[in-house]
């Protein structure tokens, strides 16, 4: 079981805590709003895969419909050429990677950002192609033990061609090629499993094991903040930490 796939469960208890700040909302929009833009200006769930996935990602969240409804009219109004996707890459202590998801309007506000971030924590920001190769970009899910046999998690592999399965004490995580990712809600859907989100990942090919509970502990704040951020949406890192290390951080 590879750490950073646990990491992304405790990331998601997290926001699930924190949806009232408002900041996970803000992100939520921003996300189906690029849906919008990216999908050739579909504002239709049931036209536009990516909108779909976004907004039941939203709803998992319990994202108001009023709210989502903003997102979609914010896409085909001003924000229809504003809004940009951008991938940066970086370093983190003790060699770690990172790439860092981000939607903005302004990317020169969005890089200095991140630069702050990352040279706080004695990091850097990298060109781009210095550290993209030490990932795979793919699809993946994560399918709570309790709610599915083992079986059907198999099956659900096969259909999307999945490369990969990993497993903790809570989860399966399927990783699948990135085309795959409109497939695998359409396969979710036909099976029955409920509440799993297909979404863009970035599967480290090779991990950096950190021991060390204080190292962790750095590399793990440097993730949060970075994911503070307002304009940042994801952060993917190739560390690998000691599940019990993780929970610890909870």
């Amino acid at each position: 079981m590879a750490g950073h796939s646990k990491w992304a469960q405790i990331k998601r208890k997290k926001q699930a805590k924190d949806q009232k700040r408002g900041k996970l909302f803000s992100k939520l929009s921003r996300e189906i709003t690029l849906a919008v833009i990216q999908g050739g200006g579909i504002p239709d769930p049931e036209k536009n895969v990516r909108l779909r996935m976004a907004v039941e990602k939203a709803k998992s969240f319990r994202m108001p419909k009023e709210n989502i409804e903003r997102a979609i009219k914010r896409a085909l109004g001003g924000e229809k050429e504003a809004l940009k996707e951008y991938f940066y890459e970086g370093f983190g202590p003790k060699g770690t990677a990172f790439i860092i998801h981000v939607m903005t309007d302004n990317n020169n506000r969005s890089i200095n950002e991140v630069r702050q971030v990352l040279e706080r924590a004695g990091g850097k920001l990298a060109v781009q192609g210095a550290v993209e190769h030490l990932f795979k970009r793919c699809g993946s899910v994560s399918i709570e033990k309790s709610r599915v046999e083992e079986e059907k998690v198999f099956e659900f592999s096969e259909k999307v061609k999945a490369f990969d399965i990993e497993e903790d004490s809570e989860y399966y995580f399927v990783y699948f090629p990135f085309e795959n990712l409109g497939e695998a809600k359409k396969v979710l859907e036909e099976m029955g499993i409920e509440d799993v989100h297909p979404e863009l990942d970035y599967k480290p090919l090779t991990t950096v094991k950190i021991e060390d509970p204080v190292e962790a502990k750095k590399i793990l704040e440097l993730a949060e903040e970075l994911e503070g951020l307002e304009d940042v949406q994801k952060v993917f890192g190739n560390f690998d930490i000691d599940e019990e290390v993780l929970k610890s951080q909870e």
